[in-house]
This record gives structure tokens, sequence and C-alpha cells, in this order.
């Protein structure tokens, strides 16, 4: 290969070294972001099933269901 060639393909090889780097740090945001998420979503679900409990307990009480 002529030197002129050997420079383009390594110019091409960094390019692509510094987008696989780009890509890995979006990945690694976007896993923690989507951690934040679920940790989010898992608290709102706890709370989501305790009121379900705390109505279920009110409408027993107040005889609007079959115990």
């Amino acid at each position: 290969m002529s030197p002129s060639t050997e420079n383009l393909v390594l110019e091409h090889l960094r390019a692509i070294r510094a987008t696989q780097d780009k890509h890995s740090e979006d990945l690694r945001e976007i896993k923690g972001r989507l951690g934040i998420i679920e940790m989010q979503y898992a608290n709102l679900s706890n709370r989501l099933d305790r009121m379900d409990e705390r109505v279920s307990h009110i409408e027993k009480r107040l005889g609007l269901v079959d115990v």
C-alpha cells in the first residue's frame, strides 16, 4: 500500500473508533436514565398497591362490597 492509502485507512479507522466511543458514552447515559425510570416505576407501583389496599379496606368498612 502506498503511504497515502495507509493514511486514509488510518484516518477512517480513527473516525470509526471515535464514533464507537461516542456511542458507548451515549449507551452508558441511556442505561443510567433507564435505571432511574425503573426505580421510579417500582416506587409508583408500590404506592398504587398500597392505595388499592387502603381503598379496599375503606370499601369493606363502609359496606360497599361483599366481604
